[in-house]
């Protein structure tokens, strides 16, 4: 039981990181396919397309720093909180990640058709950014309270 428990611990530590680069993934893979498309649809405004497209990759930043934070000895005492900190907040990356790249793709297809609206049409995805840095700052705040 007790190697279930610390496996559980270091699946936290290096689960924040590998679940926001997972969301990062898909994020970069949706936008990404939606810029090409609209690469081929449009005539100019193919470099914003392509830096919109990247806007996802910040979760696997994000998780990388918490789980630096997180690097520790994992014991029978702190490694619940290891993974209960590094699930929940590469989770919360990782969805954050995978729905701020349709919105990134919903905001190329916009600005195709309609050049003028291209800034406005990033406030979604940069909400969703915002969601992704509460779970950020969460987990560094809840790591700095772990017991050693």
């Amino acid at each position: 039981m007790n190697e279930l428990v610390i496996a559980l611990g270091w699946a936290g530590m290096y689960g924040v990181m590998a679940l926001g680069a997972i969301g990062s993934i898909i994020g970069c893979g949706v936008a990404g396919q939606a810029a090409i498309g609209a690469m081929v649809d449009s005539e100019s405004g193919y470099g914003r397309f392509i830096g919109v497209s990247v806007m996802p990759s910040s979760q696997v930043i994000y998780g990388i720093v918490v789980m630096f934070t997180l690097q520790g000895e994992i014991t029978i005492k702190n490694a619940p909180a290891f993974a209960g900190i590094g699930i929940m907040a590469g989770l919360a990356l990782m969805l954050s990640g995978i729905k701020q790249g349709q919105a990134c793709a919903s905001a190329i297809h916009a600005s195709k058709t309609k050049p003028e609206i291209f800034g406005l049409s990033l406030a979604p995805a940069a909400i969703v950014e915002g969601f992704a840095v509460f779970a950020f700052v969460f987990a560094l705040v809840a790591a700095g309270n772990i017991p050693a």
